[in-house]
């Protein structure tokens, strides 16, 4: 697999908060194939269920009062339709898991520059994530991949100057 683009990261960690559902009906279906063998993707159960989690956590995090006490992802909220953002988030989860997708969205740090995320914001939107996966009981192995995905893109997320 090739390294991940800035915009695929930045995309897949949007996606990678709404995975919960894919990965339970994965596990549910683990003992008709080899996971160690298995994409990411397939191991997740494919479209439908990411685009579920996906849709659990964007519907989590939108209104997030934590979040969105930052004013610069308040108006962003305002601005971006909720399925908008399933949409582009659903489909960088799916590429950078190893699905057919092809995300088309913006890289991350031009997605987030604006934002002015600082680390209890970044620590936030995973606490958030790590609960839709649990709630949707996702196994440890595919929760931990999809973790170290979005931490791979801190970097491009988080402002580095943000204090707060």
């Amino acid at each position: 697999m090739r390294p991940l683009s800035h915009r695929a990261r930045a995309a897949l960690a949007a996606l990678v908060l709404a995975f919960a559902p894919a990965v339970q009906a994965q596990a549910e279906r683990s003992d008709e194939a080899e996971p160690a063998q298995q994409s990411l993707y397939d191991r997740l159960g494919g479209l439908m269920p990411i685009s579920v989690v996906v849709s659990d956590f964007i519907d989590v995090l939108v209104p997030d009062p934590v979040l969105n006490a930052n004013p610069a992802i308040d108006a962003a909220r305002q601005r971006v339709p909720a399925p908008y953002l399933k949409y582009h988030v659903t489909s960088l989860v799916c590429q950078v898991t190893g699905g057919p997708c092809q995300y088309q969205g913006r890289n991350m740090k031009d997605a987030h520059a604006h934002l002015d995320i600082s680390e209890h914001e970044w620590k936030r939107m995973v606490a958030l994530f790590k609960d839709v996966l649990a709630r949707h009981k996702v196994p440890e192995r595919e929760t931990r991949e999809l973790l170290e995905i979005v931490a791979s893109t801190k970097g491009d997320i988080v402002a580095a100057t943000a204090a707060k």
